[in-house]
């Protein structure tokens, strides 16, 4: 008798359009609950937001998406588009980006400095030359393919740093590039995956606000033109409105809003979160300006006529 794959979902277990599934989510360290109970779907072809106050919980949520923490509760079902499902909180750190494609940025860059930029995006192509070369000399046998994986790598990566404007530095090294295109390359980066799922952990930080814009065009292109989910950490509420069709807000670990970005960014639970004040109290100019309130009084947003 064949034993079900446990890190494999029954598929009538997922909805169709769900590309992410977090049930129930609970990440204990000790005593201190840092995710409590934390649901949502991220949808195939679109841009997830998780926001929140320092501290809410957000980072931890990748971790447990990506292997660095196994979850003390919970359900993580990734519904890859070619692969079918997985669940992500039965499988191994790095397998998780093996076999279920799920790539990933941190807060702070981690570029290999002293490599080319090219070389950046080679090496995280080297599962698939390994396969290539058969895990061992015995590749040597095979160089016709991998000389031809090895081309589709240098390609691939090729057409990532023409598509970030970097592909007249591709013989820099990394750590030479200024701040805001080690940004976009580390995204481009994880991009060589091919991932089902790109997880992007504050990427605007430290970005002006031109980096910004080309930061948002970057996204909406990788979910318009390539098709590929993004569930993105970020601060920078200019990013988030502006890209995100999806938005879940985190409040001490426990969820306080999840919707589109109109119904979160004029919900007074969000307001409250962000302020730490009564929702009835004047909102600070910086604060309307970061959720894109027009208002600075009442935590909704006002139109023409004052109905909100």
């Amino acid at each position: 008798m064949l034993m079900r794959d446990l890190s494999r979902p029954l598929e009538t277990d997922i909805p169709a359009d769900a590309l992410l599934e977090v049930q129930h989510l609970t990440m204990r360290f000790g005593g201190l609950v840092a995710i409590d109970d934390l649901s949502f779907t991220a949808r195939k072809n679109e841009i997830t937001a998780i926001i929140g106050p320092n501290g809410a919980g957000k980072t931890t949520v990748f971790n447990c998406l990506t292997g660095f923490y196994k979850p003390t509760v919970g359900r993580l079902t990734l519904n890859h588009p070619d692969k079918g499902p997985f669940l992500l909180e039965r499988m191994e750190g790095f397998r998780i980006a093996q076999k279920a494609d799920v790539a990933r940025t941190f807060q702070n860059i981690r570029l290999f400095s002293r490599m080319s930029v090219l070389e950046n995006l080679i090496v995280a192509q080297h599962n698939r030359l390994m396969k290539a070369s058969a895990f061992s000399l015995a590749g040597l046998l095979f160089m016709k393919r991998y000389a031809k994986a090895e081309k589709e790598a240098v390609e691939l990566a090729k057409y990532w740093l023409d598509k970030v404007g970097l592909y007249e530095r591709a013989d820099w090294d990394a750590g030479n590039l200024p701040y805001g295109d080690q940004r976009r390359l580390e995204i481009c980066r994880a991009m060589c995956i091919q991932p089902a799922l790109l997880c992007l952990d504050e990427p605007a930080a430290g970005l002006n606000p031109r980096e910004s814009l080309e930061l948002n065009d970057l996204l909406m292109s990788i979910r318009d033109d390539e098709g590929i989910g993004v569930l993105l950490i970020e601060h920078d509420m200019s990013v988030v409105m502006q890209i995100s069709d999806h938005i879940v807000v985190l409040d001490y670990g426990r969820k306080i809003a999840d919707g589109d970005p109109l119904a979160v960014r004029t919900d007074p639970a969000v307001i409250k979160a962000y302020l730490g004040e009564d929702e009835d109290e004047a909102i600070p100019e910086d604060i309307v300006q970061d959720l894109g309130l027009s208002t600075r009084t009442g935590g909704t947003k006002q139109g023409d006529g004052g109905n909100a």
